[in-house]
């Protein structure tokens, strides 16, 4: 079982109610094994649910209802909280209220019907076709030394690229986690969900660079089974694959500063510019809901609004 997430509970808690937010946290960590930092975020918007509920009079959360949850909420809007924390702090609370009545610890679900305040989302800029060329081309020119490092990232960037994989979960694969015959890598995104993601010959191709003629260079013992390997032999970190794509960007004249988050959003776009139906491109980036995926419609159609505004003589 993981180590339990250290979060401050408010002064003042009843005692039955610190038992449950215990209990709650051991079904987050070991039932749906999720990262210690998702863990701190359920627990902090729980926990402060809680003393709301406490403050005003609930001694059995069985008895929590709809309308309790609404006052939390309204509570964290007159404190400031942006749209974005509401929607997470809802979601937070309807996650609970799911689990209290799942678990029989409240007759009924009280958030099922609580709504989120919708958000203003906004995605970074994406690359070009042609810009996302330049920075592969920019790297592999940097490699042409032959230099493990220099293999190393060019395998990377044309993965992250090709893929649309999360930074985490780019670090966390193993050299058995690519199929290199059917040019396919498997990955564990949140929650530890499982998908098989395709790459093209390209990455194929820098792949295989890497796993023949750079690995072996950075390897140490002790390095396990890990893809991608930092400087000193071991598993990369999070932190110099977003300084090299950030590196990397910078030498392509005109290209916005993005980061791997930012190659996962232009390998979504592009896709769909391609003529990728929404559903894959959901099941291929891991996206729980294709409302998330949806977004990246609004990017292509403000390309397409932009090129047709140009092009069109009436437009």
């Amino acid at each position: 079982m993981s180590e339990s997430v250290d979060v401050p509970e408010p002064e003042g808690l009843p005692e039955g109610f610190a038992r449950l937010l215990g209990d709650y946290e051991r079904h987050l960590v070991s039932e749906r094994d999720l990262t210690p930092h998702t863990v701190r975020a359920y627990l902090g918007d729980v926990s402060s649910l809680l003393d709301h509920a406490h403050r005003l009079g609930f001694e059995d959360l069985a008895d929590l209802d709809l309308r309790a949850l609404r006052s939390w909420l309204a509570k964290q809007q007159t404190l400031g909280k942006s749209r974005t924390t509401l929607a997470r702090r809802a979601t937070a609370a309807r996650v609970f209220t799911a689990w209290l009545h799942r678990t029989g610890r409240a007759p009924a679900d009280a958030g099922a019907s609580l709504g989120s305040p919708k958000q203003h989302k906004t995605l970074p800029p994406v690359l070009r076709a042609d810009e996302a060329a330049d920075l592969i081309r920019a790297a592999a020119e940097l490699a042409d030394d032959g230099s493990p490092v220099g293999l190393r990232d060019v395998a990377m960037l044309e993965l992250l690229y090709a893929t649309g994989i999360r930074v985490g979960e780019l670090v966390g694969l193993d050299v058995d986690d690519l199929d290199r015959d059917r040019q396919v890598v498997r990955v564990f995104g949140k929650g530890r969900k499982e998908r098989a993601v395709p790459y093209g010959r390209p990455a194929a191709r820098a792949l295989k660079f890497w796993l023949e003629l750079g690995r072996p260079g950075l390897v140490v013992q002790g390095a396990g089974p890990a893809l991608f390997l930092g400087a000193r032999g071991r598993r990369i970190d999070q932190r110099v694959v977003r300084e090299l794509v950030h590196r990397r960007i910078a030498d392509v004249p005109g290209a916005p500063d993005i980061g791997p988050h930012g190659l996962r959003h232009t390998a979504a776009t592009h896709l769909l510019e391609g003529g990728a139906d929404l559903r894959s491109v959901q099941e291929l980036l891991g996206h729980a809901s294709l409302a998330t995926t949806q977004l990246y419609t609004h990017v292509t159609t403000d390309r397409l609004r932009a090129a047709y505004r140009q092009a069109h003589p009436r437009a």
